[in-house]
Formats: C-alpha cells, sequence, structure tokens
C-alpha cells in the first residue's frame, strides 16, 4: 500500500485534500475527503461515502467509454480515500491556452482550435453518457505534453462533484460553467469557445439541441443574477 510518510500535500479545498505518494512503488495521486464537523457523525460518514463512490463510478463510466481519466487503483471508503494514477508529462489546458495566448496573441484561436474541437468532442461524450462533471473547468483537464498537437490526448480530472444524471438542464450548467472558466480565466475567447460548442453539438448523438436550449435558460439567469447584484 501507500506509505502516508511519503505523502506529499498538493492541494487543499473545500472538499479534501490531494497529495502525491507511492503505491507499490507506483507513483499516485490520492484524494482524501476529510469529515465536515458541521453534520452528525452517521450522516457525514454516510454522505461522503456516497461522494465518494459517485466519483469513482463517474470515472469508471468515463474509461469504460474510451473518455481518458486517471486510472482508479484502490478505494478505501473506510478513509474515504481514492488511490489514482498520477499524470506524468502532463499540463492543464488552462495553462497551455494561457501559454500560446501569450505566444501567439493574434492567431491564437486557429493555433487552439483543435483543443478546443477536442474538449467538445469529449464532453459530448461525456453528456451522451449522462456523466455531468459537475466542475469543468480548464484547470480540471489535462494534456499529455509528449503527444502531438494534431492527436491530443486530453484526461479528464477531478470528478469530485460528478454525477450520472439523464437531464438537459444539469448538461447546460455543466457547459455554462466550462463557458464561464473559458471567458474568466481566458479572455477574448468567445471564438474559441465557440469551436468548442459546435464540436459539441458535432459529437452529442442525441439530445444537443435541448441541451444547447438550456445553456442559453441558463445564460439569460446568469446575466439576471449579475444584473441584481
Amino acid at each position: 500500500m501507500a506509505n502516508d510518510a511519503n505523502n506529499v500535500l498538493l492541494k487543499q479545498g473545500a472538499e479534501g485534500r490531494i497529495f502525491k505518494s507511492e503505491l507499490y512503488g507506483l507513483p499516485c495521486i490520492i484524494k482524501e475527503r476529510f469529515p465536515k464537523t458541521y453534520r452528525h457523525p452517521a450522516l457525514d460518514k454516510s454522505l461522503t461515502a456516497q461522494r465518494t463512490k459517485s466519483e469513482v463510478r463517474c470515472i469508471m463510466r468515463c474509461r469504460a467509454n474510451g473518455i481518458r481519466t486517471p486510472v482508479v487503483y484502490f478505494v478505501d471508503l473506510e478513509t474515504n480515500k481514492i488511490y489514482m494514477e498520477f499524470i506524468e508529462e502532463s499540463i492543464t489546458v488552462r495553462d497551455q491556452i494561457v501559454s500560446i495566448q501569450k505566444l501567439h496573441p493574434e492567431t491564437y484561436v486557429e493555433k487552439l482550435k483543435t483543443l478546443a474541437e477536442k474538449i467538445g468532442a469529449i464532453v459530448g461524450k461525456m453528456h451522451e453518457k449522462n456523466i455531468i462533471h459537475g466542475d469543468m473547468t480548464t484547470s480540471n483537464m489535462l494534456l499529455k505534453t509528449a503527444v502531438n498537437l494534431q492527436n491530443l490526448e486530453l484526461i479528464m480530472i477531478d470528478f469530485g462533484l460528478s454525477y450520472i444524471e439523464n437531464v438537459a438542464e444539469d448538461k447546460g450548467v455543466d457547459l455554462y460553467v466550462l463557458e464561464r472558466a473559458f471567458l474568466s480565466t481566458h479572455p477574448n475567447t468567445e471564438k474559441l469557445f465557440n469551436h468548442v460548442l459546435k464540436s459539441y453539438v458535432k459529437h452529442s448523438k442525441g439530445g444537443a439541441v435541448e441541451v444547447m436550449k438550456k445553456l442559453d435558460e441558463v445564460r439569460l439567469r446568469g446575466r439576471k443574477r449579475t444584473m441584481v447584484g
């Protein structure tokens, strides 16, 4: 098993902690959900176990349908830890977009078009299989740096808020979260995100029209909330 003495804390959020460690000699990521002290212990244990199971279920469903995610090595429901593959030689899509925008300020849309289309295709495939990511941002997508830019290997990560649901509204919200992540983190990427949506529709075998309608509705609600303040 993993040696906790070798654990290196990479990230801590409201839901849990991410460590880099080793499992039987393999580099791995350990995701640990910690108890919520404001909840009754029995309720907290039940809810945390449900979230952990949902996360693993969505990762496994992705992999069963050809969507690249980290491999799940082991799940410990007693300690609420998920042991997963550490993706070596990778960068976040966020960092890739920021880098290309700086290097090619005039032509970044064209240079990132293939990546945008890949994102749209992957998200479309996830939604076709009723996988809602729940935190769809460019920081939760990895790119293998050793892969040719025309044959991108995109890896989806951080399924902590994911669940399985065949509801157009939820899929529309997933897209809206991704759109807000694009436009707030990467200025002037409206045209680039349009490539994401076109690819999403192209690769969604059913229900894309309804999802796009829901996306428009969610956008409208978002604008109203912004105006009300």
